[in-house]
């Protein structure tokens, strides 16, 4: 009698059969599935433009100007106390109008810091800072 010699094939008939039924599965139930919609807001529904900002410039010898860029953009030079009054002013028109406080590089981080403070304590609303970009 001659000895029995071992096989090293796999048998893949039953991972067929197991992949073939997980077809027919996900066949049968993709249909029941629903489906989520999403309402995306169009172009048309938009209530009107963003307003033009507020600029307030701190040079490097810490002095202020002023910009209104929706009332013609001109610059003008203001003191702290005369900062607030015209901002509340210009904003009386709009009152959701941004301002922006670009300082100089070479000005101290903490003179932009009291400027921005200054402006939330007189209940300036949206308040930024105005960067700009490096180019690459």
């Amino acid at each position: 009698m001659r000895p029995r010699r071992l096989k090293n094939e796999i048998n893949v008939v039953p991972y067929i059969d197991v992949m073939l039924v997980l077809l027919v599965i996900f066949m049968v139930a993709a249909p029941m599935m629903t489906t989520g919609s999403v309402d995306l807001p169009s172009v048309g529904k938009a209530p009107q433009a963003p307003a033009q900002p507020l600029e307030v410039a701190i040079k490097a010898d810490q002095s202020l100007t002023f910009t209104d860029r929706a009332a013609g953009g001109q610059e003008t030079s203001v003191s702290r106390s005369e900062l607030k009054e015209a901002i509340l002013s210009a904003q009386a028109r709009n009152p959701d109008q941004p301002v922006l406080i670009a300082g100089d590089k070479n000005v101290k981080y903490e003179a932009v810091l009291s400027i921005m403070d200054e402006l939330q304590r007189a209940q300036i609303k949206r308040v930024g800072l105005l960067v700009q970009p490096t180019g690459k």
